[in-house]
């Protein structure tokens, strides 16, 4: 029997999203919520989950939970799953949003070049050690813990999907960033093994890998601190979009739904980018 072609097969069922309080996370809420699923909105900090959740529920009218979560603690990620579970019951998807960057693991050059070898503070050699690890670990390690407390009950089941949110920097890393970069292509690795390492059970495991979208994280690098316009690196990214805008949230909700839907039952192991044409162009 063919499945059919929409997503309201999904309603009620329960989907996890970590670093929901984000301008992604609540953009991929919103996209599920809208078609009748049952959204935990898990965030470092309890009030942004819990508003998002409240939201969640007041525009689309189902249920919706906020809990505080650390997804760097094993520890609080099992809290979160015992008090998803007392509210919800079973798990049956997972999103894995919680990222970021930080001005602590960005270099201040792109190139090192013979004009400025004397300021090597501003390259790869003056990064702050454990600014690249905080990053590296909130991509990395917020993708594997929370998979590892999460996925279990769907493995029980023998019945699940995980998202991971990766980046277009895992295709091609970008200057500057390079312990995103790191950590993202980490997340596309791991999506793939884990991927074949559930299969056999009836997990799947997909990831997305948005282009450029302005998030709190990564506004810094885009925009002119003083004057709010367009700074030379944003409009070197627009340069390379062929589509010439940076992308709205909202435009990876399609991508995320499908992956997460029976529409895609022999999906596996991919990540999709969302990026207006930039994996594709040469710049040529």
């Amino acid at each position: 029997m063919a499945t059919e072609l929409s997503f309201r097969h999904m309603a009620g069922r329960v989907c996890v999203i970590t670093g929901g309080g984000g301008i992604i996370g609540q953009a991929l809420a919103s996209g599920f919520a809208a078609v009748g699923v049952r959204m935990v909105v898990v965030d470092l900090v309890k009030e942004h989950a819990e508003k998002l959740a409240a939201s969640l529920k007041e525009t689309y009218g189902t249920d919706a939970l906020g809990v505080e979560g650390n997804v760097l603690d094993r520890g609080s990620m099992d809290q979160a799953l015992a008090t998803i579970t007392a509210r919800f019951g079973d798990v049956s998807m997972l999103i894995n949003c919680a990222g970021g960057n930080s001005p602590k693991a960005t270099t201040k050059e792109e190139f090192i070049t013979p004009e400025n070898m004397g300021r090597l503070a501003d390259s790869f050699y003056g990064l702050d050690v454990d600014g690249f690890r905080k990053v590296f670990d909130l991509n990395f390690l917020g993708t594997i813990i929370p998979t590892m407390v999460f996925t279990q009950g769907m493995v029980a089941r023998q019945q699940g999907v995980v998202l991971n949110i990766s980046s277009m920097n895992a295709f091609h890393p970008l200057t500057k960033i390079p312990a995103y970069s790191a950590a993202k292509a980490s997340v596309n690795n791991f999506t793939e093994w884990l991927a074949v390492h559930l299969a056999k059970v009836n997990v799947r495991v997909n990831g997305i890998a948005p282009g450029f979208f302005v998030t709190n994280q990564n506004r810094f690098l885009l925009f002119d601190e003083k004057t709010g316009e367009l700074g030379p690196r944003g409009r070197k990214i627009l340069a390379g979009t062929p589509m010439g805008t940076f992308g709205k949230p909202e435009d990876l909700q399609g991508a995320a739904l499908f992956l997460m839907s029976d529409l895609a039952t022999f999906v596996t192991g991919v990540t999709i980018p969302v990026d207006g044409g930039f994996n594709a162009y040469s710049g040529v």
